[in-house]
């Protein structure tokens, strides 16, 4: 662990990008023997640090250091003077990277927040020791108008506030069989992001298409998507999975885009997966 790293093992912090967003982050140290590993996790749109709550319990505990951020305009991060855009938020990424010292981290991001891992692996040479991307996509991102307008209306904002009413309208974003109280997180997460920014994050991937140089980066990666996948269709995943020279491609049976929420266990089998290839 570097010196700026151990200056930062386990806090709340905060990272000022360039542009002037304050990014809100936590550190999690590792519960036991560490393993010598940083596993940096990042969010998809209208989310926030929460989402990965038992994702990140189940790291630190075997042993890892974890770190969490909430993407500009998310949680208690700030939009900055640049706004939304896929190239931003790599540089974003980039930025809580070099802050915890650990440019050698396993990057994981879901959905939006994979648009920003993949961002950050394709705008230069990177040390990364391993990349999960989680029901994200390189390519074919280009929200309707009409959902990006939904997505910022006051209408869409009240009905999200409505517990049982916010459930059944982000019902899709999940499998059939998803446990209540992941379907109420997310509701909870959707409701608290401002409606400016959840249309300026949908409405950013437009034209976005990285599959070309995605064949340079040579990051040991898994590309996991769920099989009833909604919102980012499993085949754009595994499209992914074949840019990337070093990726295996996973389709979770049942799960939907929800992975970090859904599937949890899985999540941390493929980390566990990348940390024993950065060990080997």
């Amino acid at each position: 662990m570097t010196t700026a790293a151990a200056a930062v093992a386990a806090a709340e912090t905060t990272v000022t990008t360039d542009d002037g967003a304050a990014l809100a982050v936590t550190v999690l140290a590792p519960l036991g023997t560490p393993s010598g590993t940083t596993v940096v996790l990042a969010h998809g749109w209208a989310a926030a640090r929460r989402v990965w709550g038992t994702v990140a319990d189940r790291l630190i505990r075997e042993g890892h250091r974890v770190v969490l951020y909430d993407q500009r305009g998310h949680g208690a991060s700030t939009p900055g003077r640049e706004g939304f855009t896929v190239p931003r938020l790599g540089a974003d990424l980039g930025a809580v990277l070099e802050h915890v010292g650990a440019p050698d981290a396993i990057v994981a991001g879901h959905s939006g927040g994979g648009f920003a891992a993949l961002s950050y692996v394709t705008s230069g040479p990177r040390e990364l020791s391993g990349l999960l991307l989680l029901g994200t996509a390189a390519h074919d991102q280009d929200t309707p108008d009409s959902e990006v307008r939904m997505m910022g209306s006051a209408l869409f904002t009240r009905a999200l506030r409505r517990p049982a009413l916010g459930r059944k309208l982000l019902g899709q974003t999940m499998g059939k069989g998803a446990d209540r109280r992941a379907l109420e997180v997310n509701r909870q997460m959707f409701a608290a992001t401002a409606p400016r920014v959840r249309a300026d994050a949908f409405r950013s991937s437009r034209g976005m298409d990285l599959r070309e140089p995605l064949a340079t980066v040579r990051i040991p990666a898994v590309v996991l998507a769920g099989a009833a996948d909604r919102v980012v269709a499993p085949a754009l995943g595994r499209a992914v999975a074949e840019a990337l020279p070093e990726a295996r491609f996973e389709e979770l049976p049942d799960a939907g885009h929800m992975l970090p929420l859904e599937t949890p266990q899985e999540v941390v089998r493929a980390i566990r997966e990348l940390a024993d290839r950065r060990r080997g």
